[in-house]
């Protein structure tokens, strides 16, 4: 790279630091000196494409704005140029940096991510067929769509599955169908899945000038928020204040406007080869958007009742910061207690962090009613090197997460210590390693302190198994008969007039029956509590489920008692 365009990369990657009065100039002069930029490695048009997008997220002028879109808008020709020349393009295919705008992502993506890519972007997305790989899973499962292939495959060793394929769904729609095959058959959800992923079907997909790309993800914006000061530090950040702040204005979208920011979503994460349960299978019709101010827009969803968890709430999200996509939102909840998963794209890492997830963390609150958070161990560096190397784990202390393991509270207090004494102190990785193996939790208000240090929801399935093991000889469906038969005449259910997504909720709660059989002395109203607990589980907003939770203390007794390590060890939900 020539050295004034290396010096001029090297500046524009430092004007996220420019906020003064004058500081817009500044950065308007140096992207139109860069306006004729050609860079001969990927590496440096990664550098630049990702200085530009923080800009688009968080800019010093409308001029500023303008430009950058306007550079990046003419990034794909670029991209192509590079390729044509010869230049190694592995390193766009990182997920740190994945996604540019002419660009190719191959992937073996899951079964509700696959469809929604092949309808969704149709001409782009294109199956890699390796039949000799694939042939034992295709022989499995094309049977049931493909009359007569058995004939073929079950005694011929050259079977050839993409020409029957071919005569059955027309040439050059054989992924179309096949995806159109499984959802129309009478298969659960969970079965579609397990049939399809068993294929491992490699998808690649070309973004061109795709407005999911990276590059080009943007939802358009009444006025910009420019930054002409100093951006938000973390230790200018309250949790607690942020709490007793007053509420977030919020509304809710309807179901167009709700599949319209769940499809943005889902190309967000995709095209960084990430998924999160609820961003391909979150209810457009419960989707609610909180605007904080300085341009950031937050927006949270649940799932539809047929796609939730056996026990636990699910939320998801994601923020815009002027129309950008920023971060991925994630909150699984039972009773007051929620787990959070929160990640900011590296390319926004700089960019207002603490403050935007304070702004999350308040809305999820008001949203759910949850009073204690906690996070998980990944995201503080268990088994996440990333998150070791950026010191993850003193983000979360600094805004007064505190760790739930006694030892590890102990070990981070005299790191505290150190610091104190020493500013130039740095907490080792290999410390940094030890302080991630365990949950960090924030009370807010007057929650009560510890109550779910050593609670897992794996725990409590633990629990269930042995119980299946020691009672019902291993089979699920002795255990799950036997429990809905007692449950049943506990809370005086009749089944019959439970509909089918109230039953699968009636069956997950049923196991406690096994292993919690105190709940037959419960008093009346206390099971009629539990079946209302029960039927707003299936109900269209899973929110009524967690304040039903709540008012029930019992329930929580008996939930916290089966999922909590009395030897302060519990087994890690790491997600």
């Amino acid at each position: 790279m020539p050295k004034i365009l290396a010096k001029h990369l090297a500046e524009l990657e430092s004007t996220k630091h420019l906020r003064g009065r004058n500081d817009a100039a500044k950065v308007e002069r140096l992207l139109q000196s860069l306006g004729d930029a050609t860079f001969r490695d990927a590496a440096s048009l990664i550098r630049f494409h990702d200085a530009l997008l923080f800009l688009c997220a968080f800019p010093q002028s409308r001029k500023v704005v303008r430009q950058t879109e306007r550079l990046l808008q003419g990034l794909v020709p670029e991209v192509a140029r590079l390729r044509k020349s010869g230049a190694n393009m592995d390193p766009f295919d990182s997920e740190q940096v994945s996604g540019i705008a002419g660009t190719e992502l191959r992937d073996t993506f899951t079964y509700d991510v696959a469809r929604w890519l092949t309808r969704r972007y149709p001409r782009q997305v294109r199956a890699v067929w390796d039949i000799d790989e694939q042939s034992r899973a295709l022989s499995a499962a094309l049977p049931r769509f493909v009359p007569l292939l058995e004939d073929d495959s079950l005694v011929e060793a050259d079977t050839p599955y993409l020409t029957w394929l071919s005569r059955a769904a027309g040439e050059g729609r054989e992924m179309e169908w096949l995806l159109q095959q499984v959802h129309d058959s009478p298969l659960s959800p969970a079965q579609r899945t397990e049939l399809y992923d068993a294929l491992a079907l490699e998808l690649h997909w070309e973004l061109e000038d795709c407005p999911a790309s990276r590059t080009l993800a943007r939802r358009p914006v009444q006025e910009p928020f420019f930054h002409a000061e100093p951006l938000i530090r973390r230790n200018q950040v309250s949790l607690a204040d942020e709490f007793m702040g007053p509420s977030l204005p919020v509304r809710r979208l309807n179901a167009e406007q709700g599949e319209e920011i769940l499809d943005m979503c889902r190309a967000a994460v995709t095209v960084r080869y990430r998924e999160l349960y609820g961003t391909t299978r979150g209810d457009p019709r419960h989707v609610y958007e909180a605007c904080p101010g300085r341009g950031v827009q937050i927006y949270l969803w649940g799932l539809p009742p047929e796609r939730r968890l056996p026990l636990r709430a699910y939320h998801a999200g994601f923020t815009l910061k002027n129309g950008v996509p920023i971060n991925y939102i994630e909150g699984i909840s039972f009773f007051e207690w929620m787990e959070i998963g929160f990640n900011t794209f590296y390319a926004y890492r700089d960019g207002e962090t603490a403050w935007i997830y304070a702004k999350v963390l308040h809305f999820l609150h008001q949203l759910t009613g949850v009073t204690c958070l906690s996070v998980y161990p990944y995201q503080l560096g268990h088994r996440n090197e990333e998150a070791i190397e950026s010191g993850a784990f003193w983000f979360y202390r600094k805004l007064g997460f505190r760790p739930g393991k006694p030892e590890l509270l102990a070990m981070v207090e005299g790191e505290e210590r150190k610091i104190a004494r020493d500013r130039t102190h740095r907490t080792s990785a290999r410390t940094l390693r030890k302080l991630a193996d365990g949950h960090v939790f924030y009370e807010i208000g007057q929650t009560e302190r510890g109550a779910w240090d050593t609670f897992a929801t794996r725990t409590l399935g633990f629990a269930v198994q042995s119980a299946m093991r020691e009672e019902f000889g291993g089979s699920a469906e002795k255990m799950r008969q036997a429990a809905c038969a007692s449950f049943s005449r506990w809370l005086k259910v009749d089944l019959g007039s439970l509909s089918a997504v109230e039953l699968g909720a009636f069956e997950n709660f049923a196991f406690l029956a096994v292993v919690a059989p105190e709940i037959a002395r419960w008093t009346q109203p206390e099971l009629k509590a539990l079946e209302h607990i029960i039927r707003a589980k299936a109900a269209p907003d899973e929110t009524k489920y967690l304040r039903r939770l709540r008012e029930h203390e019992k329930l929580r007794k008996v939930i916290l008692r089966l999922g909590s390590d009395s030897a302060g060890g519990a087994v890690p939900d790491t997600g």
